[in-house]
């Protein structure tokens, strides 16, 4: 503790000022200019580095079934879920199959360079 109890801001101001008022011109020139480019490359990784995250949560409904249903109703359901499973399949595979073609491209052109 008696480490800290010796440091004082207003002697750290002082020490600097007189640190400063030794250096010649181009010498705090260049001090200026690289505290300026060390902060200008930290703000723009600072400002690249957010990303948006695109979340779109996949809800599932659960329907309530009466247990009584005859078998009858259940296949006439089916009949009606049908259609629109098979849709919601094939639209999954055609997404699945673009997505593969435009990797598919990227690794032609990664090949193309060499890479």
């Amino acid at each position: 503790m008696q480490f800290f109890a010796r440091l004082s801001p207003f002697r750290a101001v002082r020490d600097l000022r007189l640190f400063l008022h030794q250096r010649q011109k181009h010498e705090l020139f260049f001090l200026f200019l690289s505290v300026f480019m060390t902060g200008l490359l930290l703000i723009g990784f600072a400002k690249d580095s957010k990303v948006e995250k695109v979340y779109k949560p996949d809800i599932i409904y659960v329907q309530q079934w009466r247990l009584d249903r005859s078998d009858a109703e259940i296949r006439a359901q089916q009949a009606i879920d049908a259609p629109i499973k098979q849709k919601q399949i094939e639209e999954r595979e055609k997404a699945l199959a673009e997505r593969q073609a435009s990797f598919k491209r990227l690794e032609d052109k990664m090949k193309k360079w060499g890479l």
